[in-house]
């Protein structure tokens, strides 16, 4: 058009198409009465909860419970962390957002929740751990979360945002004293020591080498509990709730926990709370492994070769062997990983607290969750990886916001993390943008209808080509598909909770699993997002 710039181009292209067919319609009735914080562990076994297991003590997520509403059937879309926080703030599977395993970035182009909530005026924030680009980046894919950025304490003294939709971040990346460590967390050490008198870099012995001067550690960290990464996140958090009360401001805030993510290690008193000698570690079935998929069995030997899963030479997790922990070790790691959690709901209790102290607590839709489960010897296996088991896809979920939400209720129904940004736009009386793929789940969370969804889908992509797997999980069943592999998993969770029986190649099960295979296919189609309307014939 001439000597026209390309904005230029567009107004009067846009003036054209509003003369003719008028303005977009604004239906959103938002009103800005709610807030929302999402709170996360890192790697949380969803029978680590007080309200599951008598074994373990979590007061605070447990009264959260009895003020909402608890759902004992919530899936991740991917057992691993990458994946599933880019669904958590994208509303769409990994398959449809791009970062589709660890070491991949989430595009920066992507529409995520904080980008629909800051568009109406809402503040967002988010402390702690983001993990949505990897720790090394390229020309093509540059990361905020990579070396040396990770570490130039310089440019995070300025940069505090935005970042995926998210104005004000606060950030971290190690878990436990992993050589990681730097962003915001260092900043906020820093000034503590330095207003308690002490040398701004005493925390460098607390933290691995090379950056910081200690060898790993395990069990009891010589690092105060006034230093941990829990105190930092629930002190940040309560300072940024008071900022929005004291301006009156609406908010959608993610307190993002690192714990109890490995290593096991955690501060102070924690470190003994819990006896490894009354532990019920979880122990591999004989022959429970025998008519699972190859890769299962290799975990078990000593030194195994899993060459023909891998089509990068990048680290996958979890493909490694599985048998080189005694039962005393993992007792041992796993009376830490209660430590470890029973820390964190500590500190989560502070936050809790604050809403209280505020007057907040009913005015926000509070969602505690996780990001994946964990394994500690379930079915021989002490990492997570290309395993789909529920102590890896299903993680706690509670619901809590009085007189929005029923209190005491535990569900039975089917939810999925990629349902979390959805419904938080609904509640708040937003649009849900048409890149969403997950359900809106007001209803079921309002209590005014059991359930919505028949089924979830969730994604394990650990290589590109030789090792992907997608799974459908049912009220009843439970199959996972493998790429490029005739082999696979059934499981009855009705008659086989503990999932110890595959049903793969029982000939008495072939109709289950070919009606399961096409509910896979019809919803993945089901899921596929419709970004635009038909407005013509052609």
């Amino acid at each position: 058009m001439g000597s026209y710039s390309e904005a230029q181009v567009d107004e009067v292209i846009e003036r054209k198409f509003q003369k003719v067919y008028g303005k977009v319609s604004e239906d959103s009735v938002y009103s800005g009465d709610l807030n929302f914080l999402l709170i996360t562990s890192d790697q949380h076994h969803w029978l680590a909860m007080g309200y599951n297991n008598p074994d373990i003590q979590t007061p605070n997520l447990d009264r959260l419970g009895k003020s909402g509403i608890i759902f004992d059937r919530a899936y991740c879309p991917n057992p691993t962390c990458t994946p599933t926080r880019a669904s958590l703030i994208t509303g769409m599977m990994p398959s449809q957002h791009g970062a589709y395993v660890l070491g991949t970035k989430l595009p920066e182009d992507v529409n995520t929740v904080g980008d629909e909530f800051s568009e109406v005026g809402y503040q967002t924030a988010l402390i702690g751990k983001a993990h949505f680009q990897p720790f090394e980046g390229t020309a093509e894919f540059p990361s905020l979360e990579a070396y040396p950025i990770l570490q130039d304490l310089d440019f995070w003294k300025d940069f505090t945002g935005p970042f995926y939709g998210f104005e004000h971040i606060e950030l971290a990346r190690n878990h436990g004293d992993e050589p990681h460590v730097g962003q915001h967390y260092v900043l906020w050490m820093e000034e503590k020591l330095k207003s308690e008198g002490k040398d701004l870099k005493s925390w460098e012995k607390w933290f691995r080498k090379p950056t910081g001067i200690s060898e790993a550690q395990y069990g009891k960290w010589n690092l105060p509990e006034e230093y941990h990464l829990n105190t930092w996140i629930a002190e940040r958090t309560n300072h940024q709730l008071e900022e929005y009360a004291r301006k009156k401001k609406s908010f959608f805030m993610w307190a993002s926990f690192f714990d109890p993510h490995p290593p096991y290690l955690v501060s102070g008193e924690w470190a003994e709370m819990y006896d490894p000698k009354k532990m019920n570690v979880p122990e591999i079935k004989e022959g429970e492994l025998e008519d699972m998929p190859p890769l299962f069995q290799k975990t078990q030997e000593q030194n195994p070769d899993f060459g023909q899963f891998k089509d990068s030479e990048l680290w996958s997790a979890g493909l490694g062997s599985h048998v080189k922990r005694s039962r005393e070790e993992k007792a041992k790691d796993m009376a830490l990983y209660y430590g470890m959690v029973s820390f964190m709901d500590y500190e989560i209790g502070k936050i809790l607290d604050k809403l209280d102290e505020l007057g907040l607590t009913e005015k926000t839709v509070v969602v505690f969750t996780s990001d994946h489960g964990n394994v500690y010897g379930h079915h021989g296996l002490i990492k997570k990886g290309p395993f789909m088991y529920e102590d890896l896809v299903k993680v706690p979920m509670i619901v809590s916001c009085p007189g929005t939400v029923p209190q005491g209720n535990r569900s039975q129904s089917l939810q999925s993390l990629i349902d979390i940004a959805p419904t938080f736009l609904s509640l708040a009386g937003i649009d849900v943008p048409r890149s969403m793929t997950g359900v809106d789940q007001k209803s079921v969370w309002k209590g005014d209808i059991e359930t919505l969804r028949d089924n979830v889908i969730v994604e394990n992509r650990q290589q590109p080509y030789s090792l992907y797997q997608k799974q459908l999980i049912t009220k009843r069943y439970k199959i996972t598909t493998y790429m490029n592999h005739g082999y696979g998993e059934l499981f009855d969770l009705k008659s086989d909770p503990g999932e110890l029986i595959n049903l793969w190649n029982n000939p008495d099960y072939f109709k289950i699993k070919m009606d399961l295979l096409l509910n896979l296919i019809q919803s993945e189609m089901e899921q596929e997002p419709l970004k635009v309307d038909r407005t013509a014939p052609a």
